[in-house]
């Protein structure tokens, strides 16, 4: 068995969480010593894609003209397509169908949750769909005190000071325009945004946002994975206040770094992440701020060990391992087999 992963229009979206899960398809791959290439001239059995663009629906095709299976990997939905960038919302229904397209070119779909599964179907998707998390470096991602150090070093940050994190696009689906307000609320507090969006794609108000000036308010830009590691690691807490998610490998990066985690309380966190478990959850600008305060304030338990716990069920081995019976699945036309709940608890 050898796969292609095709790489066709990467570039666009390496810094974002589809380039990320590539890294980590790939990572899973050679882990466990499958074949695999991202050349298409190169011979193959099954190709993997992971984006939408033109070129790769043209690639599926070319792919079942030649035999080969195709397996779709479906992280992008309607509803997270909404409220990103200029003209989405009005863009938003074509983008449905255009999707729609894109994965029933598909012998196999696979999305990062359930609750994306869900969505897909919804839309009258009836190719085979299985869930199957897009999996965290856990070895990487984990907790290092003097990781933290460098962080706080590099950006002049005393042992007593309390940073807020937050990691991702500029746009207002990810929670951008409360992340400001919240440091606005809270002067208090540093907050840190990670992440790159060119300011000319997003509408005015988050630009506006973005360009606020506080002094506790910091948007550094995109940083590579050691350096977000080590922001993880010197941060008191991750917010997510994101809007929408098919599941959000920052969240998971969060978790196995053992950092406080406060999420929005969306439907897709409700099985999976326990609200005073796992991570602490709010609905509004008044709980967020109820929680940072009471996670860097240590007046909340600590829950991070859960989190760690959490996250090393989802590492790239596991999910290699059942990404590879995806692909022999895939491969022969068999039916998906349920699997065992080691990816996320509503499996």
């Amino acid at each position: 068995m050898k796969i292609l992963l095709y790489a066709g229009s990467l570039d666009t979206v390496s810094r974002s969480g589809v380039g990320e899960a590539v890294r980590h398809q790939r990572e899973a791959l050679e882990r466990l010593g499958i074949d695999y290439t991202m050349n298409e001239q190169e011979d193959y059995d099954l190709v993997h894609l992971n984006t939408i663009f033109p070129d790769s629906l043209r690639m599926a095709k070319r792919a079942k003209r030649k035999g080969k299976k195709v397996v779709y990997h479906a992280h992008s939905t309607m509803e997270d397509f909404r409220n990103s960038f200029r003209g989405s919302n009005l863009a938003a229904p074509l983008f449905k169908r255009w999707i729609m397209r894109c994965y029933r070119s598909a012998d196999l779909l696979i999305t990062p949750t359930e609750y994306a599964k869900g969505l897909i179907q919804n839309y009258g998707v009836t190719n085979p769909i299985v869930s199957l998390s897009n999996g965290v470096d856990s070895a990487f991602f984990a907790p290092d005190p003097e990781a933290g150090r460098r962080f706080r070093l590099k950006h002049g940050l005393g042992e007593e000071a309390k940073v807020v994190l937050s990691v991702g696009h500029y746009i207002e689906r990810k929670g951008v325009l409360d992340f400001v307000e919240l440091a606005r609320r809270m002067p208090d507090h540093q907050f840190y945004w990670f992440g790159y969006t060119p300011l000319y794609m997003v509408p005015p108000k988050i630009r506006e946002a973005v360009e606020t000036k506080l002094p506790n308010l910091h948007f550094p830009g995109y940083v590579n994975r050691e350096e977000l590691r080590d922001a993880y690691c010197g941060s008191n807490l991750f917010l997510f206040a994101t809007h929408e998610e098919t599941e959000g490998i920052v969240l998971l990066e969060a978790l196995a770094a053992e950092i406080p985690v406060l999420v929005r309380d969306l439907p897709i966190y409700a099985e999976w992440l326990e609200d005073g478990g796992t991570v602490y959850k709010a609905r509004d600008l008044d709980a967020f701020e109820r929680g940072i305060r009471g996670i860097a304030g240590h007046t909340l338990p600590d829950l991070t060990a859960n989190g760690r716990k959490l996250a090393l069920g989802l590492d790239l081995d596991a999910v290699g391992r059942r990404l590879v019976e995806l692909y022999e699945i895939a491969l022969h036309s068999g039916p998906v087999k349920p699997q065992a709940k080691i990816l996320h608890p509503e499996l």
